[in-house]
């Protein structure tokens, strides 16, 4: 069977290309850069490099012969982009694959990777508990969050029987030795410096997922048909200070114990909000206090997976490449 991945050179979709090569798919990489290192798998990848927001290009020919798609091609950072490429990209490989899937008779299962940003930040205080499921109305703030949950929609609005399937998955913050997202480790510089302290009671959520723990969901909502159809969350949530005492013990510093009351964090913030050099912002705060939840109950009783590497023990793979720390 041949699969295509795109953004395959990115940080999860090279992960995702190893898993599939490994478990003897013939995979059609598709990226806009080259891939740093395939490995052994070279004689069963096929490497097309090109460029997804190219109007010109014709995309029947990425999806002609593959069985099954998973879309992890995405910008992270200039915003100009993540229209053209989550939207507008994705509607015109929709689009090839259905044309593609009628004129050979073979149909075409599609596997979004998304995000659980689609379904926005808390609508009351950012400290209360909430709970977020694939029921949970999708809200997204922010022009990443806001072109993924509508790339969603296409992908299931093109569901077409006998023709095109999908599945969905939407993690967490995803970490990983490789990943390209510096929060943690700027987080971890922090705690480091003797800077970080707590803010607000007891109970703040840090939602995380490793990157493997993906790959592996990932690889079920691609093969096992009763994930045909379905949207799935994946998060490995822990009490924040779980992470901070796990991100201390790995940078060989004392845990940090000094707590600040929110109320006193919010009004130093509005007092300072317009000194670029101050470090406390409104958003951040959010960040420290939010409780929200992403179980992955759904995906446990579906496919019968959940989450397996635990935050407190693999974000030490996170600082391992860092020369700053």
């Amino acid at each position: 069977m041949k699969v295509l991945v795109l953004g395959g050179a990115g940080f999860i979709g090279s992960k995702l290309v190893q898993a599939l090569c490994d478990a003897g798919y013939h995979v059609r990489m598709v990226s806009r850069k080259s891939p740093a290192t395939l490995g052994q798998h070279i004689a069963s990848i096929d490497i097309l490099q090109c460029d997804l927001l190219d109007y010109a290009f014709d995309f029947s020919k990425v999806v002609d012969g593959c069985s099954v798609v998973f879309n992890c091609a995405g910008e992270l950072h200039n915003e100009d982009l993540m229209q053209p490429l989550h939207v507008d990209a994705t509607l015109r490989l929709v689009r090839a694959c259905k044309k593609i899937a009628k004129a050979t008779g073979h149909p075409i299962h599609w596997v979004q990777l998304s995000s659980v940003g689609a379904y926005g930040p808390s609508v009351a205080q950012a400290n209360a508990n909430r709970m977020v499921t694939e029921e949970t109305v999708l809200a997204p703030v922010g022009t990443y969050e806001v072109t993924k949950a509508q790339a969603d929609e296409i992908i299931v609005a093109a569901t077409d029987e006998g023709v095109l399937s999908y599945s969905i998955l939407r993690p967490s913050n995803v970490y990983g030795a490789t990943m390209p997202n510096n929060s943690i480790r700027q987080w971890g510089r922090i705690i480091q410096k003797k800077l970080f302290l707590f803010v607000g009671t007891r109970g703040a959520v840090s939602t995380y997922v490793h990157v493997d723990d993906v790959v592996e969901a990932l690889m079920l909502c691609g093969f096992d048909e009763r994930s045909h159809g379905e949207v799935f969350n994946l998060s490995n949530d822990c009490a924040q200070e779980n992470v901070v005492n796990a991100m201390a013990k790995v940078l060989n510093v004392k845990a940090p114990r000094l707590r600040v009351p929110e109320g006193v964090m919010r009004f130093l913030a509005a007092v300072f909000s317009g000194v670029k050099a101050f470090p406390v912002t409104g958003s951040r705060i959010d960040a420290l206090v939010a409780r929200t939840q992403y179980p992955s109950d759904k995906l446990k009783r579906i496919l019968g997976y959940q989450p397996t590497r635990d935050v407190k023990e693999t974000i030490v793979e996170v600082f391992s490449n860092d020369d700053e720390l």
